[in-house]
């Protein structure tokens, strides 16, 4: 998987370190992690790379739009290397857990502008608030 990682890098023109390896390792297998997060898996497997190394990488690769960064309302950053597809979020209210929800299909007209304002819009952001599974589960048992 790591040729992988290391075409995604050369394919942004970025070099190919152990650092930028290991955050997307990271992040392949633990989608919408936050930083803190992301610094403990990557020094799990490497404990010489300082928290600033991984604060670094995470903005570069954004930058590079290889990861990108998502914020609902009240929640820290996490980050997630799906990108490109325009897709969304569900976050639960309680407990915060994120899942990806794809693109609506069909007539979406909440996701056509009504005045673009001049704008050439690529990307629609929707994060639709709910309870996920297992705390409606622990709701309803009390």
């Amino acid at each position: 998987m790591t040729s992988g990682f290391e075409a995604q890098l050369r394919a942004v023109s970025l070099r190919v370190t152990q650092p930028r390896l290991a955050v997307l390792a990271v992040l392949g297998e633990h989608p919408h992690v936050d930083t803190e997060t992301v610094i403990s898996l990557v020094r799990a497997e490497h404990p010489t790379v300082s928290h600033q190394t991984v604060y670094d990488v995470l903005r570069a690769l954004t930058e590079a739009g290889l990861v990108r960064r998502i914020q609902p309302a009240g929640a820290v950053a996490r980050y997630e290397s799906r990108v490109g597809d325009n897709h969304h979020h569900v976050v639960c209210r309680s407990c915060g857990v994120i899942a990806d929800v794809d693109c609506a299909v069909g007539a979406t007209p909440c996701l056509t502008a009504s005045d673009d304002h001049g704008f050439v819009v690529d990307e629609a952001e929707v994060v639709y608030w709910g309870v996920c599974p297992g705390c409606a589960t622990e709701r309803f048992s009390r």
